[in-house]
């Protein structure tokens, strides 16, 4: 009887380790997935961000990451080529030809 319940319980032990062990498995592909995610993030937004600095001067660029769009008088629709897309409008200044963002977005395809 002590010999079937010493059994059952190392039993049991295993199988919360194997739990265990796949739990922190996950965990760790969880992390990575967050951190490639985030610097996919950050290089669209850098990207964006350089277009728009240089929005009245884009043929300027050595290689032009985004996509620029009219969308009425002195404002553009840019949005990044690279996952995840994200679209900003910017309005430009007449006087003094500073963009100036007025919203921002991702977009999901």
């Amino acid at each position: 009887m002590i010999l079937a319940w010493v059994i059952s319980l190392l039993l049991l032990c295993t199988a919360l380790v194997a739990h265990l062990e796949r739990l922190n498995a996950i965990r760790i592909v969880e992390v990575e997935t967050l951190t490639v995610a985030q610097q996919h993030f950050i290089a669209a937004e850098k990207a964006v961000l350089e277009c728009e600095q240089n929005i009245t001067a884009l043929s300027n660029l050595k290689e032009n990451s985004c996509f620029v769009q009219p969308a009425g008088k002195n404002r553009w629709l840019i949005s990044s080529k690279e996952k995840p897309t994200i679209q900003i409008g910017v309005v430009i200044d007449d006087k003094t030809g500073i963009a100036r963002r007025f919203n921002w977005r991702q977009a999901f395809d």
